[in-house]
């Protein structure tokens, strides 16, 4: 079972949703509901407050709140709902090296802003160069606001650190975006800011809406000939040498290696209680797929919350805690698969088995009656 090996947590809610509906999001591609200042107040009472049956103290020693699991300071109110995570949290409220492009591209003070709260890097995202971008976000113009956010970013202060998605889609355009890198002058002005430019390519994680475009995945030989621009930085950015394997030598490494329990899973250090706008509950060691639905706010007892979380009670905790990765790795691998890796291809499998059996009607009950 999942244990809690921290009593410290997180509770998120999606206040504001997100500009884009990113194909490789692992996330999932939710709808944009407004919650407001009440409805996280609520959230993280309800998970402070929470005292076990037979006890006499509250379940967790330390809550967070977050006004965001998507993308961050996308609501016009971001300075006021910062200041309610603040208030909120015990201890100093997340933040991570990524801000929201689409604001940044549309509010010049934004940037200033978020340099006095951190970072002071900021990861901005390309699928390739314009049409790919758009594609990929499904959304006119977002790779013009990558580049407004970059210039931005170096205005303000803030080293932007750019990421490349490895896709069949981009390898046209990675001259393209090179040159790009060349004519902002990226690297000159990081060092200007006392820091370095980092660039680096990864492949798509596949779970959530990236299951959806593994035909996009290039094979082994289809990189062969990637430029040295792109593959040195990501190298150096990894820390180490090889980069990729094809489905076919993960298999193989799988079915020789030992069993492991629990996989293709993020297995958080840091607990984050994920909240949908129709109050929904995941947490962040996966998902927001169905199979991974720990139960409702509004509609459920946290107790019960609590209970599908520790038990295993949800079809995907079940999986990864009771499957065996041989077993998945025989159903689902391809021992002579060329597409290519960083790892993880097991999500794939866990995300396959997980849907097949979801739409089983005599599968076990994604959470007691």
């Amino acid at each position: 079972m999942p244990k809690f090996t921290s009593r410290d947590i997180t509770v998120a809610l999606d206040m504001c949703g997100c500009p884009n509906r990113c194909r490789h999001c692992w996330l999932g591609r939710a709808d944009n509901r407004r919650m407001t200042e009440r409805d996280l107040r609520w959230a993280v009472e309800r998970f402070r407050t929470f005292v076990r049956k037979g006890q006499t103290e509250p379940f967790f020693t330390g809550v967070k709140a977050s006004a965001s699991w998507r993308e961050p300071d996308f609501s016009d109110d971001y300075q006021r709902l910062r200041d309610l995570e603040c208030e909120l949290s015990d201890g100093e409220p997340w933040r991570f090296e990524l801000l929201s492009v689409w604001r940044l591209a549309r509010d010049e003070t934004y940037a200033r802003w978020a340099r006095t709260v951190g970072p002071d890097t900021c990861q901005i995202t390309f699928f390739g160069l314009e049409q790919t971008t758009d594609w990929f976000c499904r959304r006119r113009g977002a790779f013009r606001d990558g580049i407004i956010a970059t210039q931005r970013l170096l205005d303000a202060g803030i080293k932007p650190r750019w990421q490349f998605f490895l896709t069949r889609k981009i390898l046209p355009d990675l001259p393209g975006l090179l040159k790009l890198v060349e004519t902002l002058k990226l690297p000159e002005r990081a060092a200007a800011l006392g820091g370095e430019f980092t660039l680096f390519m990864h492949t798509p994680g596949p779970s959530g809406q990236a299951r959806h475009i593994e035909h996009l995945r290039p094979t082994i030989d289809q990189i062969a000939d990637l430029p040295a621009e792109i593959v040195e930085p990501t190298r150096q950015h990894f820390k180490r040498d090889r980069l990729w394997f094809t489905e076919g030598e993960l298999a193989a490494q799988i079915l020789d290696g030992e069993e492991r329990f629990p996989w293709g899973c993020h297995k958080p250090e840091h607990l984050w209680f994920i909240i949908a706008g129709n109050w929904d509950v995941f947490t962040n060691w996966a998902t927001t797929e169905p199979w991974w639905r720990l139960g409702n706010l509004q509609a459920d007892p946290l107790e019960t919350i609590i209970a599908n979380y520790e038990y295993n009670q949800p079809l995907g905790y079940r999986t990864v805690h009771t499957l065996s990765i041989k077993e998945a790795a025989r159903r689902y691998g391809d021992p002579n698969g060329q597409r290519v890796y960083e790892g993880g291809v097991e999500e794939l499998w866990l995300g396959q088995h997980s849907e097949a059996e979801w739409a089983n009607p005599e599968s076990p009950p994604d959470q007691p009656p």
